[in-house]
């Protein structure tokens, strides 16, 4: 399981420590999602999740405002006694005495948020879903084409880094060579990365290493790109069949999530440049409603079944004809 140090998430948010005792330290995030414990407020805790920050906003401290003092102790009590990350107060809302007495007691760091409360929850879910995410790191080299993230794959010398070389130089974007992070950012959503050592670097046998965002400037790389398509590259095999339609297609399975995958033979002579850049636009094309493969095969049946509109006969009378 990944988790991320509670002061990394204060310094990112510009979060109010007040407590100034909690071990802030020793406070790991494990769980990207939160809770508005408006139900515990009330005593009620079944399925409840003590790893999940704790946000108080407006509708729960206006609730907690109309308690005795003697109730909120006991709530504050009771809520604390779970040892949670931490419990935020958004709109900059000033904490009650009993809720820092508990929170002291069971070294609880409170933290205060200075705008709303559903900003902090859109903002503080999704950066931790990506903080969070499940990651794996995929020998390959990926790309931003037209929009598109592309991650080229394939064994040791196939080419891989000598194609993304010629798409920079057409105007793509790098994002990563040799080793991409990969992360499951959502059940949809595949983001990749480079490793901060080898960032903008690509290797080129008989060359060297290439620091590609001094060379091409900084308009050629990338830090993060969604993988949308992965190119598979390999050597032509005369016995394989490969796929000349693309009528159906093939996915690769990263992280649980499908990513679809065109297979590429590589032999001499093969523009491997513009090929990525024709996968690229076609992948686009699908995905906005336009398959070149099922409006061919549509072409042919209507002329098998005849139903295709006739073309005229030229009129070889008609001037200039």
């Amino acid at each position: 399981m990944y988790s991320i140090k509670l002061q990394e998430l204060i310094d990112k948010f510009e979060l109010r420590i007040i407590t100034q005792h909690a071990d802030i330290a020793s406070k790991l995030v494990t769980i990207a999602e939160v809770n508005r414990p408006a139900l515990q407020l009330t005593g009620y805790y079944d399925y409840f999740k003590p790893e999940r920050l704790q946000i108080i906003g407006m509708v729960e401290y206006t609730y907690i405002c109309k308690m005795p003092s003697n109730q909120r102790r006991e709530t504050f009590e009771k809520l604390c006694s779970y040892s949670f990350p931490a419990i935020i107060l958004s709109r900059k809302l000033n904490p009650f005495p009993e809720l820092l007495e508990a929170a002291e007691a069971h070294n609880i760091p409170v933290l205060q948020y200075r705008n709303s409360t559903s900003e902090l929850m859109g903002e503080l879910v999704r950066w931790l879903r990506v903080k969070l995410a499940p990651r794996t790191t995929q020998h390959g080299v990926l790309l931003d084409v037209f929009g598109e993230g592309i991650l080229l794959l394939g064994e040791s010398g196939v080419g891989k880094s000598e194609t993304a070389l010629e798409l920079i130089h057409r105007g793509h974007r790098l994002v990563a060579d040799d080793s991409v992070e990969i992360k499951k950012v959502s059940n949809q959503t595949l983001v990749g990365s480079c490793p901060d050592i080898i960032r903008y670097f690509i290797e080129l046998r008989g060359i060297g290493i290439i620091d590609v965002k001094q060379m091409f400037g900084v308009e050629s790389v990338k830090d993060t790109q969604t993988i949308d398509l992965v190119i598979q590259l390999e050597f032509w095999d005369k016995n394989k069949e490969y796929d000349r339609l693309g009528a159906t297609e093939e996915y690769m399975e990263i992280l649980g999530n499908k990513v679809v995958c065109c297979r590429i033979p590589i032999r001499p002579g093969r523009n491997l440049a513009i090929i990525c850049e024709s996968a690229a636009i076609n992948h686009r094309q699908k995905k906005m409603g336009y398959n070149s493969a099922h409006v061919l095969t549509q072409r042919v049946m209507e002329n098998i079944n005849g139903n295709s509109t006739p073309q005229p006969e030229p009129d070889f009378d008609t001037p200039g004809l």
